[in-house]
């Protein structure tokens, strides 16, 4: 490591230049060179200021760059960014003509740009504009094909008939009256929505979307009793082996507690040996009903006997195909497939448009609001650590995330949810490793802290998640590998460190992990202090509301196709560049135009080949 120190002429303030593994830079550097460092500045609790890893121009060469707009890549190994640029332009300049899947009446009246100069202009734009304009194509063009794929998709199954429709049975409805709970009436509609597809004429296929916590697994639960009670056979796969043992386990307390005549079991990777054998065996004799599992249940060697419901949970975590491939395990299969992440319902039809939607708006009466606070981290973390122990001391756990895994490591981990709309300032992040040890020892030994992040193995993973689910595990610092798979309601607390460097649906995501018991639970954000000493405002809504759907249209407000460097990708649909919340105007002119060509020509097919499935990748 190579310590350089220098003068930032514009306030004349004392900095260090760090390099890694580049002893000659000092060579390049000597004493009273006057240059101009580019890159990532920190200032640390000490008050110093650090700029790691920076390139280093001079002032003519600085000057010709001002005003201009340089592209930056993900860089393959082997190549520097100076000579990967250096391909690109060449790519760009000899780059064939691409034929454009737009007229120039169409482009006209949806008010874009040529896909050709679009291509080149959103690697070596000449200004904002133009580079504003360039992406605008490319995301139509990414919704359009995604359309176009889903609406033939559509077109082509048509609504299947159903020729075995199951016949109405009381056992769900006695399970319901026999819960110590009443059902929300937006329960109570999904139910009656999920019940006459699965008895009736047409072959289910609808999307279940319902805020964290608002009461999705019951009524897949009833879902899959009702199979049952017609001798047949359901699956339901969840996205991580946790959550999928967590949903075995609530569906054993409720055939126990309720003398329910069904035999469930668990499939997932772990699952070896003789006691594999046995399931596999009493799925393929169809002597096992119900069967909840992960990717496993897909398997080639997992053979049903008669598979009629399919339930695909956290949907967004799988795609098209890896669903398809569970619902090809039968003929006709019904399909649900459940979403906590929250979607506008304008939103929700255009994406989801081969499914009927349900939306659960409610949540269950016994649940209290979670109480909010954001506040600046430099307002004093020892309060709020009395706070954590006192909630411990009440026989309460905690979570507390970190954006980083360690010191000096990337970012990564923050956007695991594929959430990248975030302010990320010069201050020091939090990380997972200083963060657990400084916790063990502000907290009195008989405090059990542990960690969590997606550089661990994943059994190790399911070790530390399955001890905190047991309560072995008072206080779990994460990563956001917690937003999905795992379910505490003994679990009152979420902190959030360096709240401002996560986008508003990730952080309405991570404090749906709390909320999930019957006692008050809270969720402090804490903040790096701006420089105005102003409340960043989307934690200022998180304070406000815990309705995720409400979320979800501020969120909407919040992202302006202007902010382009803090676009998050859309995770959920595997889009590249689009995002189906900043680019929602993009999205609905996509969708009325895939429409309209449709409509003109059911057999179009797009130039260049783009109409593919992109939920699939």
């Amino acid at each position: 490591m190579l310590h350089l120190y220098a003068v930032d002429l514009s306030s004349q303030e004392n900095l260090r230049i760090t390099y890694f593994n580049m002893p000659y830079s000092r060579k390049n550097l000597p004493d009273g060179t006057v240059r101009v460092f580019r890159g990532i500045l920190r200032r640390f609790r000490n008050g110093s200021v650090v700029l790691e890893q920076p390139s280093s121009f001079t002032r003519e060469e600085y000057a010709g760059m001002e005003e201009a707009y340089y592209p930056k890549y993900s860089l393959p190994q082997g190549l520097s960014a100076k000579t990967f640029v250096r391909i690109m332009r060449q790519v760009c300049r000899d780059y064939p003509y691409v034929e454009d899947d737009l007229s120039d009446q169409d482009r006209e009246k949806l008010a874009l740009e040529l896909e050709d100069s679009a291509i080149r202009n959103i690697h070596f734009p000449a200004d904002k504009a133009q580079l504003l304009g360039a992406r605008d194509r490319l995301v139509f063009d990414e919704f359009f094909s995604f359309l176009i794929a889903i609406r033939k998709q559509r077109a082509a199954g048509g609504r299947l008939e159903n020729d075995h429709p199951m016949l109405p049975s009381a056992l769900p409805r006695r399970l319901i009256e026999a819960l110590p709970y009443a059902l929300t009436g937006a329960q109570q509609r999904a139910w009656e929505e999920i019940e006459a597809d699965l008895t009736g004429p047409y072959v289910m296929n609808r999307l279940l979307q319902g805020d964290v916590g608002s009461g999705k697994t019951i009524l897949a639960f009833l879902a899959l009793l009702l199979t049952a009670a017609n001798g047949r056979q359901g699956a339901l796969m969840a996205p991580t082996e946790v959550l999928a043992e967590q949903h075995m386990e609530s569906l054993r307390r409720l055939v126990r507690e309720h003398h329910l005549d069904i035999t469930p079991a668990l499939l997932t990777g772990s699952v070896k040996g003789k006691e594999r054998g046995a399931i596999l065996s009493g799925i393929a004799d169809g002597s096992i009903q119900i069967i909840i599992g992960t990717h496993a249940l897909i398997q080639e060697k997992v053979e049903y006997r008669d598979l009629s419901l399919v339930i695909t949970d956290e949907q967004h975590r799988f795609g098209v195909r890896q669903r398809e491939s569970l619902a090809g395990k039968g003929e006709s299969v019904p399909v649900l497939v459940m979403s906590a992440t929250p979607i506008p319902r304008t939103l929700a039809m255009i994406l989801y448009g081969d499914l009927n939607v349900s939306v659960l708006d409610e949540m269950p009466r016994d649940r209290l609001p979670i109480k909010n606070l954001a506040m600046s981290a430099q307002e004093g973390r020892e309060r709020i650590y009395r706070f954590l122990y006192r909630q411990i001391g009440e026989g309460h756990q905690v979570y507390v995330i970190c954006p980083a895994i360690e010191k000096n490591s990337d970012r990564e981990d923050i956007y695991e949810a594929g959430d990248r709309f975030a302010d990320i300032g010069g201050t020091e992040m939090e990380n997972v490793v200083d963060y657990t040890a400084h916790l063990q020892e502000v907290f009195p030994k008989d405090v059990v802290i542990a960690s969590l992040h997606g550089r661990m193995k994943p059994a190790e993973k399911s070790r530390v998640m399955n001890e905190f689910a047991a309560g072995h595990i008072d206080i779990l610092v994460s990563t956001t590998v917690i937003e999905v798979g795992i379910n505490v309601p003994n679990a009152t607390v979420m902190l959030v460190e360096n709240a401002e460097r996560f986008g508003l649906s990730q952080l309405h995501q991570l404090r749906g992990r709390v909320g999930r018991g019957r006692d008050q639970s809270y969720c402090i954000f804490l903040y790096a202090e701006t420089e105005t000493g102003e409340k960043p405002r989307r934690l200022a809504i998180l304070e406000k509301t815990n309705d995720g759907f409400e979320i979800a249209q501020e969120d909407l407000k919040l992202r302006g196709p202007g902010d382009l460097f803090g676009v998050r990708q859309s995770g959920e649909m595997g889009f590249v560049l689009a995002d189906i919340y900043e680019d929602a105007d993009l999205l609905h002119k996509a969708a009325a135009h895939a429409d309209q060509v449709l409509e003109e020509n059911p057999d179009f097919t797009l130039k260049n080949g783009k109409a593919v499935d992109f939920r699939s990748i």
